[in-house]
């Protein structure tokens, strides 16, 4: 299906669930990489052989996007267990909590909403004391441990090096912004910055240490959880505030920001406020910036997917200087060119690839996409004779194989949402187009119909049946469920930090939930996926 061979030929179906959205009874106030493996028993008996998470890269402390990160390698340990560190539960566990973080702990598990700021501080103390404990017990006197994080460094040294001395300085610095640092370290001039990783030799194997449990956690929750595929996200851009950035600046330019042009998701466009790339310099050097992020993908994931890959192609640029936005490259051989080139370095490092093909997108770029071999989505509700009278949808079953069917994404509005705005003739239409798949016993929905299960059943039954080999539900549509994970263009609480409305460990005591894995693993079978 993909050029990284992680799917087996065949129809499959998956689910997309941020991982911060799975929390457990044991988690402290958000899904952790333990739980990904809890949820996993339930997939199975759905039928769902696939879970599509969101970035895990470590974001900003200020931060709850996982598309804004500090690093396009590191791993945020705001997804750490605390309870299955060795060294937590050597201090004593839970009961080497102080009373105001016993109280924090039980207020962010409570919490409806993701608490980023509350569960970063609680879990920062925790970890401290636990590294403390593994310096004195483990570090010092070389033990087996010690030499597992010793071995782990420097396989992952390429990028650990960097990171760990960009967020020892970013911490011992007050959190500063590399931009303001001292001249040389923000040069990063050879000689200061071993001096400084000299002198935050502790605060340096802390942020290390914090990677190895990450890492270790991790590869334990994919084993357990196998064989579920796992599905990452491999975010366009990183921001300027990252150990990317940092190391490796001339790769990026500081004249221009990055976005997307104006589409369905903003008539205005959409400034990111990311660096743009210098296309000329990853060019130069056969665009290996992006083929080790990519490497560490496949490390980390079965699949994943790029997200904003037409921005690969072409980049939306908004000049600092305030002169009219443009795309890089400017010309369509130029932008085939190096979009090919930069897919290529992407799935050529081990594991399968998925793009994401919304918006603005020219129609060469799905071609070429094609050509290499990757899927793009076919989101339902887009998929339309945009030039036809009426513009009919186009019905699911006639998706191309090669493709992800999808009822949304991260980023749109739910099925319960656009049904509620859309008008009676487009409702109609989505219907007609979802007419023969489903019509299995009762009466179909009508397009007067309010949203509820019958229309909702209709609809992901529809994308159950189309062509695309894979497919990839929010969890929000399965269920019929209005929430949204984030509005883009919008800061605010509500991004980035929805939960289920149960412990993903209480998932078979749910009704609910037992009634939707009947239904999935009905469809699925009905119509061979699983």
């Amino acid at each position: 299906m993909t050029p990284g061979r992680a799917f087996p030929a065949g129809r499959r179906a998956g689910l997309l669930l941020p991982l911060f959205s799975m929390p457990s009874r044991r988690s402290w106030g958000l899904g952790e990489f333990a739980d990904a493996a809890l949820l996993a028993p339930w997939l199975a008996g759905a039928g769902v052989s696939a879970l599509q998470l969101l970035p895990l890269n470590e974001m900003a402390p200020d931060q709850a996007s996982p598309y804004s990160a500090l690093s396009a390698m590191a791993l945020d340990p705001i997804f750490i267990s605390v309870p299955d560190v060795a060294d937590y539960q050597a201090l004593g566990g839970d009961g080497s909590l102080d009373g105001t973080e016993r109280r924090l702990l039980d207020h962010v598990r409570g919490a409806a909403r993701a608490d980023y700021r509350g569960i970063r501080w609680l879990k920062h103390r925790a970890l401290r004391r636990a590294f403390g404990r593994f310096v004195e017990r483990e570090w010092k006197p070389g033990t087996a441990r010690a030499a597992e994080l010793r071995a782990f460094a420097e396989a992952e040294s390429s990028w650990l090096d960097g990171y760990a001395v960009f967020r020892a300085a970013h911490h011992l610095l007050g959190g500063k912004s590399w931009l303001d640092w001292p001249a040389p370290l923000r040069a990063r001039d050879r000689a200061e910055i071993a001096r400084f990783a000299k002198d935050a030799a502790s605060e340096v194997l802390f942020r290390r240490y914090l990677q190895w449990i990450a890492h270790e956690q991790w590869r334990a929750a994919r084993a357990r959880a196998a064989p579920l595929r796992v599905a990452g996200d491999f975010p366009f851009g990183v921001a300027v505030e990252s150990a990317d950035v940092w190391a490796d600046r001339d790769l990026f330019a500081f004249d221009g920001s990055v976005g997307a042009p104006p589409d369905a998701f903003s008539a205005t466009g959409q400034n990111w406020g990311l660096p743009a790339y210098r296309w000329d310099a990853m060019r130069r050097n056969g665009y290996a910036w992006f083929a080790a992020r990519a490497r560490r993908a496949a490390a980390l994931f079965d699949v994943f997917r790029v997200d904003h890959v037409v921005g690969l192609y072409r980049t939306w640029v908004f000049p600092r200087d305030g002169s009219a936005p443009r795309f890089v490259p400017g010309d369509p051989a130029g932008q085939l060119e190096q979009g090919e080139a930069v897919m290529r370095a992407i799935a050529s490092q081990g594991a399968a690839v998925i793009a994401e093909d919304l918006g603005s997108v020219p129609g060469f770029v799905r071609a070429s996409l094609a050509g290499l071999g990757v899927p793009g989505y076919r989101v339902l509700r887009w998929e339309r004779e945009w030039d036809e009278p009426g513009r009919p949808f186009i019905p699911p079953a006639a998706y191309p194989a090669l493709s992800v069917a999808a009822s949304g994404t991260h980023d749109t509005e739910t099925l319960a949402g656009w049904w509620g705005a859309a008008d009676a003739a487009e409702r109609a239409a989505a219907l007609e187009a979802a007419a023969p798949a489903a019509a299995h016993g009762g009466s179909p929905p009508r397009a007067g119909e309010a949203f509820g299960p019958g229309v909702r059943d209709a609809l992901v039954e529809a994308l159950y049946a189309s062509g695309s080999d894979l497919l990839v539900l929010p969890v929000q549509d399965v269920f019929g469920w209005a929430d949204r994970i984030n509005v883009p263009a919008t800061v605010g609480d509500s991004n980035w930090t929805w939960k289920l409305p149960w412990f993903v460990d209480e998932l078979d005591e749910q009704p609910e939930a037992r009634e939707r894995q009947r239904a999935l693993r009905a469809w699925g079978q009905r119509h061979g996926r699983g």
